[in-house]
């Protein structure tokens, strides 16, 4: 077998949030926890924040019910290798994958997630726009950092979020460590958004993902700091620009859902060299 007769890759980024998208429409690969890692790891791998692997839903054992089998799946796992719900930055850039690879069509299209099916709609300028399903008040909590407390609202994006509202000095923040959380509230550990407002339309972010580490975005974070900081506000619905390290993306709140806008970059595609593969 040649050295690089290993799977094909693709590698992307959502507002420089990456991953390591891997095509599998056979449903053939074995998508191990350590080749996760691996995949993941900056100095021994390609590097990312998580992979996304293409599978159609009705080769994806375990995949929800609800979800057509004929559907484009996204297998998301986070960098530590442990499966994750939803990305709204993997989501963009697995359309924006889908369109490049000839596997859809620029447009409407439907994706396979682990929290259910999200309507996706492709632009021209490369930019995606994913409805991102109702984003859920269920609680108020707090965090710690560096010894400051920071209270906040539990919110359901498909996945857990703590999102924190305030006047905070993000770029101080050290975000090196998981804030704390309430396992009570969050059994399945939880994203954490510190948020702070620019005015009535914008606001800043800096998150620390649950298996991953503070990342340059999160999708569904920004659809949670959105719908927090219209809380703060006392509103529940409308829309802000949520300015994260990696970019800027466009979040609408509304009285059925969500949606979230911005861009896919797709960087480049490959192959894994078999030897790696298997010994990772």
């Amino acid at each position: 077998m040649h050295a690089f007769g290993g799977p094909e890759y693709t590698k992307g980024h959502g507002t420089q949030n990456d991953f390591v998208i891997l095509p599998d429409p056979s449903g053939e690969l074995e998508l191990t926890d350590d080749r996760v890692r691996a995949l993941c790891d900056r100095q021994r791998g390609l590097g990312a924040d998580g992979v996304l692997r293409v599978i159609r839903a009705g080769d994806l054992p375990g995949a929800p019910a609800d979800v057509p089998d004929d559907v484009w799946f996204m297998d998301y796992r986070n960098a530590d290798g442990s499966i994750a719900e939803m990305c709204g930055n993997g989501v963009r850039v697995f359309a924006r994958y889908l369109v490049e690879s000839g596997l859809a069509e620029q447009g409407e299209l439907a994706i396979g997630t682990r929290a259910g099916v999200r309507p996706v709609r492709t632009h021209a300028d490369g930019r995606v726009t994913v409805e991102m399903g109702q984003a859920k008040i269920f609680g108020e909590s707090t965090t710690t950092v560096a010894g400051t407390s920071f209270p906040g609202v539990a919110i359901d994006v498909g996945n857990p979020h703590l999102a924190c509202v305030g006047e905070h000095e993000l770029d101080l923040l050290d975000l090196t460590v998981a804030p704390p959380h309430d396992p009570n509230l969050f059994p399945d550990g939880v994203n954490v958004e510190f948020v702070q407002p620019v005015n009535d339309d914008e606001v800043r972010m800096r998150v620390h993902e649950r298996g991953v580490g503070e990342t340059r975005s999160c999708g569904t974070g920004t659809v949670a700091a959105t719908a927090a900081a219209l809380h703060a506000a006392g509103q529940t619905t409308g829309r802000r620009l949520v300015h994260i390290p990696g970019g800027t993306v466009e979040v609408e709140i509304t009285a059925s859902g969500s949606t979230l806008t911005g861009p896919a970059v797709l960087v480049g595609s490959g192959r894994l060299a078999s030897e790696w593969w298997q010994n990772p």
